[in-house]
């Protein structure tokens, strides 16, 4: 029989009969331990013979469940960003739940951004997270192709601040420390920065770049709405 394709595994179209006792393994143990190692070292450090060790077995044991690493990936993919968020009231609630959902998701698992660029095979919680906010356009008078990009857009702004927040080499404190001997040094040559830094920390918190994009966006998107004039309630 021939070793089962990643989308034949992410949908369970190609679910291999076996005999006899109960195995130890199971590819949700496979696909979990997987997650858990790139978590904690980085995808970079995710191979199959690492996996093997991490599970107490041999790497050709693992090949039974799984042909390689493009398709365990795939299907790590789909289980780390889950299942999306149940339907809400109101396009915009909708969609505002749902950015910041899978914002959550993509900042707990970071190297998910990694797997999420180019053509690959698509599961269904990655397909379901699609089938989310585009009902949640239904009625907006928005064609295919203009949801379709909303969440491109959506998408694209998320991913844009999970990488830039990603686990850094330093902590927030030695960071802030560092930017604020820099602007003590030199501030006066960048005022408009000055400003803009002195401002926020006189209001006493920081900025929300994700709440910020995502209402912009949305704000954006609202215009286009009631230009069409056939939007249901946000």
């Amino acid at each position: 029989m021939p070793a089962p394709t990643a989308l034949e595994l992410l949908w369970g179209t190609q679910q291999r009969a076996r005999r006899g006792p109960k195995p130890a393994l199971s590819l949700d143990r496979i696909v979990g331990e997987a997650i858990a190692l790139a978590d904690a070292e980085g995808l970079a450090n995710l191979s199959m013979q690492r996996l093997a060790e991490r599970l107490g077995f041999t790497k050709m044991s693992l090949y039974r469940y799984v042909p390689g690493k493009a398709e365990l990936t795939a299907l790590m993919l789909d289980a780390a960003i889950g299942t999306p968020p149940p339907p809400t009231p109101g396009w915009r609630a909708g969609l505002q739940i749902w950015a910041n959902t899978i914002f959550a998701r993509y900042s707990a698992h970071p190297w998910t951004i990694d797997l999420t660029t180019g053509q690959r095979p698509v599961g269904p919680n990655e397909l379901g997270w699609m089938e989310t906010a585009l009902t949640a356009l239904d009625g907006t008078g928005l064609t295919g192709s203009e949801r379709l990009d909303t969440i491109v857009l959506l998408n694209g702004h998320v991913r844009s601040l999970v990488e830039q927040l990603a686990p850094p080499n330093t902590s927030d404190d030695v960071y802030a420390t560092q930017l604020a001997e820099t602007m003590s040094a030199v501030g006066h040559l960048y005022p408009a920065a000055t400003a803009a830094f002195a401002e926020e920390s006189a209001n006493g918190h920081p900025g929300n770049a994700l709440q910020f994009g995502i209402d912009r966006i949305l704000d954006g998107l609202a215009v286009l709405i009631d230009r069409r004039g056939l939007a249901s309630p946000a």
